[in-house]
């Protein structure tokens, strides 16, 4: 039996798009729950509301994703106040999040973690993702590096410096700290989310061997970036129908996340 957070927005207050919205950024906290990408009541992945420019949708603090429901969504201005919505603004989520939403345009969803594998890397003197496979070498082009942790963000400037660090890439390991993923969709902002934590994962078992790792000539990794994925082969695109696909399976296992 799912345990729910009191539900603050019905359907009915909203459009078929915002809906639709939160249907999606739902699934997105049941599914990184079952894939074990989320850290306690902690982390925070966010979505700017549809047809709007100064807010996103929040969870209120103290919510487990394995709870989050379509309706349990606070809308939090680009400023920090609650629009919409009840509940406690966790702090460091507005300030890492809000910078990024407001400065970048296709950050319309913006996923931070503390996933394990791809932190472990965070951890490391060397914290890349290697060209050492396919997976590794696809997602490499899209990944920017912040060598300094400064600590958890307690002010919005956090925010601003991680809006430098991340430029224009979509993927950033924080050094110390974790991962942030942006995309313009949550479906687009999920597929990378669980790609780079299997990436990691596959080049942290490869490291654990003790073996010299076997690189890829730089002609394959470029030809290997430009094809990754079936970029450009298929309507509706890889990310969605991957996330379709696990929402089919949260249909089946827990059909909660829509209320």
């Amino acid at each position: 039996m799912q345990l729910k957070v009191s539900h603050q927005v019905s359907q009915s207050d909203c459009s078929a798009e915002e809906w639709q919205a939160r249907v999606d950024l739902a699934a997105a906290h049941r599914i990184a729950n079952m894939h074990g990408l989320n850290e306690g009541i902690f982390n925070h992945l966010t979505l700017v509301v549809p047809g709007q420019s100064d807010r996103y949708y929040q969870i209120p603090f103290g919510t487990h994703w394995s709870e989050v429901c379509a309706s349990t969504f606070m809308e939090v201005g680009f400023d920090g106040r609650l629009l919409r919505g009840a509940g406690t603004i966790e702090r460091s989520c507005y300030c890492i999040h809000a910078p990024i939403h407001s400065s970048i345009a296709k950050a319309k969803a913006v996923f931070h973690t503390h996933m394990p594998f791809a932190s472990a890397l965070t951890r490391l003197e060397d914290m890349r993702i290697l060209p050492t496979g396919q997976t590794e070498m696809g997602i490499s082009a899209s990944i920017a590096y912040d060598e300094h942790y400064t600590g958890p963000a307690v002010d919005p400037s956090e925010g601003e410096r991680l809006v430098e660090a991340i430029g224009d890439k979509s993927v950033l390991f924080m050094a110390n700290h974790g991962v942030t993923v942006t995309g313009p969709t949550v479906a687009d902002a999920y597929n990378k989310l669980y790609y780079v934590e299997r990436a990691a994962q596959v080049q942290v078992y490869a490291m654990m061997t003790g073996r010299k790792l076997r690189m890829v000539p730089d002609d394959v990794i470029e030809k290997t970036k430009k094809t990754f994925g079936g970029v450009g082969q298929y309507d509706p695109t890889p990310p969605v129908r991957h996330f379709e696909a696990l929402k089919r399976i949260l249909d089946r296992k827990e059909p909660d996340y829509k209320d």
